[in-house]
């Protein structure tokens, strides 16, 4: 803050916040904050977008070992006696047909057909679930809907790292004791020991590498022994502590789309390239009527820049016309060149176009439309787990098809 000479600073202390929400510091704050961190607020959650350390050497890092992640997602609890019916209605997948010890990624729609939130649901039990999103008024959303359900919808108070990269499994198997192995599937979770205290983990996370997510359990978790467990197991393997940063250079690459700035309630399941993950045989979800209104093709494609590192808000056009926007960008240092999302104005057939980066009347720079994800088209690096890691995971990713 600068201020004018003569001027006094203003006392901080006078002021009066006017945010409603919540605006927690993590409780692994103190484990890692350094006089470079930089903090962002997220699901009403301060986390760590960035900690002083060198991007790349953490990009690579999480590409060949594995990163530990403080993240900002927040685990809602949703349970009674019609908490089948209730989730039903909210999200667009069919909740009755996940299993205990299970969970799947969905979405919730607005009545208009909008995306409204997406994240991932688990199953605990019979009449008990967790619903884990990264940001939004989630909270508000179900009780505007749960007036003819008998259900309650609590906050665990849980906080999440993840555990990401190859070697993560070597990792979070030392940790837990060998609790957690290569049996543990895509998308499984429970109850884990880690130095002797209950926590949640799921195999899931926000980075297209193989990965792991560990959520505390409120006051019932002592933070700083589970931070020093996952540090010491981690060190045999290479782990590092990084910022939000790398994660956000992967989880591009992987295609993984950021609710609000990659997709919002103006665009359908369809358009954000979505489709897959509605239920088209669910009797009814909010949204529902709409959807079926709202065919439209995917507006959401990948582009690669050589001389250029696209940012969030840069205009698409084809020298003529403006096409659409970049949603969000970054540098990949797997393809050594700028990549991100278009958000197209109209879903046309735009996979292997050329068109250019910037105002229609400022220099240009080129891009061409990916189809998404950048590589890895299957997943096979997060589905994949072994524990004789030999260098953990060994993919062929060298196989570029379109990206010259």
């Amino acid at each position: 803050m600068m201020t004018k000479p003569g001027l006094a600073l203003p006392n901080l202390g006078n002021a009066h916040p006017v945010y409603t929400g919540s605006n927690s510091l993590s409780p692994f704050h103190e484990c890692y904050a350094n006089r470079n961190t930089i903090l962002r607020l997220a699901a009403g959650r301060f986390f760590v977008h960035y900690n002083g350390e060198d991007i790349q050497q953490a990009y690579w890092a999480l590409r060949n070992r594995a990163a530990l992640f403080d993240v900002p997602e927040r685990p809602l609890e949703i349970s009674g006696p019609d908490v089948v019916e209730f989730l039903n209605r909210i999200f667009t997948r069919n909740s009755d047909k996940l299993k205990v010890g299970s969970g799947h990624y969905t979405l919730a729609c607005t009545h208009q057909g909008g995306l409204f939130m997406d994240g991932i649901l688990f199953r605990l039990d019979d009449k008990k679930y967790w619903f884990v999103h990264p940001d939004g008024d989630l909270d508000t959303w179900f009780l505007a809907h749960k007036h003819n359900y008998n259900v309650s919808i609590s906050d665990p108070q849980s906080r999440v790292l993840q555990l990401q990269g190859p070697k993560s499994l070597a990792v979070i198997n030392l940790a837990t004791n060998g609790g957690v192995d290569h049996c543990m599937g895509y998308f499984k979770a429970g109850f884990y020991t880690i130095g002797e205290q209950s926590v949640f983990i799921s195999r899931t996370g926000w980075t297209g590498e193989l990965g792991y997510e560990i959520y505390t359990l409120g006051q019932n978790t002592d933070y700083m022994r589970l931070w020093n467990e996952l540090i010491t197991s981690g060190k045999k393997y290479g782990m590092i502590f990084s910022s939000m940063q790398a994660m956000n250079i992967r989880r591009i690459e992987a295609g993984i789309l950021d609710s609000g700035s990659d997709f919002d309630t103006s665009m359908a399941p369809d358009e954000a390239g979505l489709r897959r993950f509605v239920d088209r045989d669910k009797k009814y979800f909010i949204g529902y009527e709409a959807l079926k209104k709202r065919n439209t093709g995917n507006r959401i494609h990948g582009m690669l820049a050589r001389s250029y590192t696209p940012k969030g808000g840069d205009f698409i056009h084809d020298g003529k016309n403006i096409v659409g926007y970049v949603t969000t960008g970054t540098y990949s240092p797997e393809f050594n060149a700028g990549i991100g999302y278009v958000r197209f104005n109209l879903a046309e057939d735009h996979i292997g176009n050329n068109y250019y980066i910037g105002n229609l009347d400022s220099s240009k720079h080129t891009c061409k439309i990916i189809a998404l994800p950048f590589y890895d088209k299957n997943k096979k690096k997060s589905k994949m787990a072994k524990l004789d890691l030999q260098e953990s995971i060994t993919l062929d990713i060298t196989n570029k098809t379109g990206m010259n």
